[in-house]
């Protein structure tokens, strides 16, 4: 079967799989092409834009339902919730789970590193995805795709830790001590990114964290750093 048309079954079992049939397929297909194709192809739309779109779009639909499970939740018990919703590591389980990868539009170099698998495609073309069906159909549509394949993480959210940069401004802030985030490093290419990303806080050994955006670099750096001060974060 050659790329193209293999491309295009791909595509059709991923409709299958999501359970939506899209009316314009052209926005299916840049919701799953990577920036990586832009090689000889400038014209080729990827998904940076739909992701940019589909972060929002995620962001409301979780605030609303959550909202609507905890109907008496002061702002300070919703958030802990949502950010455990709303994140890369969540966007890239719900991408797992709908076997998001399988129908990703990659270069053969991409591919071959594993690119299909990777948490932080696999996050982007989740919101990709998000975006692309709430263009093509409306809110209702990107709503089903989310309560479907977050599954029951609306309800185990419940008990879901604080955010690591959360818990460690309230950290620093009990002790008066300043809260930074200083960017070390910054390597690979701009379709994928790598991060490195030091939590300093005065008087104390900084942490370091690794991620493929800045966000998570930063989450992950907090949570170094409460670990090494015998923190659960």
């Amino acid at each position: 079967m050659s790329g193209p048309r293999k491309r295009e079954v791909r595509l059709t079992e991923l409709e299958a799989r999501i359970g939506y049939a899209f009316e314009d397929r052209e926005l299916l297909r840049e919701a799953m092409t990577h920036a990586s194709v832009l090689d000889g192809a400038r014209k080729a739309r990827t998904y940076d834009r739909l992701e940019f779109l589909g972060d929002r779009v995620l962001g409301l639909i979780v605030a609303e339902r959550l909202l609507e499970q905890h109907k008496g939740a002061s702002e300070g018990e919703l958030a802990p919730r949502y950010n455990a919703l709303v994140n890369r590591h969540a966007c890239a389980r719900a991408a797992r789970a709908a076997d998001l990868g399988d129908a990703v539009i990659l270069s053969s170099s991409e591919e071959s590193s594993g690119g299909r698998g990777k948490e932080a495609i696999l996050a982007d073309i989740c919101e990709s995805l998000i975006a692309a069906l709430y263009l093509d159909s409306g809110m209702d549509a990107a709503r089903t795709f989310v309560n479907r394949f977050w599954g029951d993480a609306f309800e185990t959210g419940e008990a879901a830790p604080r955010d690591a940069k959360t818990a460690l401004q309230e950290w620093a802030a009990a002790r008066k001590r300043g809260l930074s985030y200083v960017m070390i490093e910054q390597t690979g290419p701009e379709h994928a990114p790598h991060f490195v990303v030091e939590a300093r806080i005065d008087g104390f050994q900084p942490a370091r964290g690794e991620a493929g955006s800045k966000r998570d670099a930063q989450r992950a750096a907090a949570a170094a750093f409460l670990k090494a001060q015998g923190v659960d974060g």
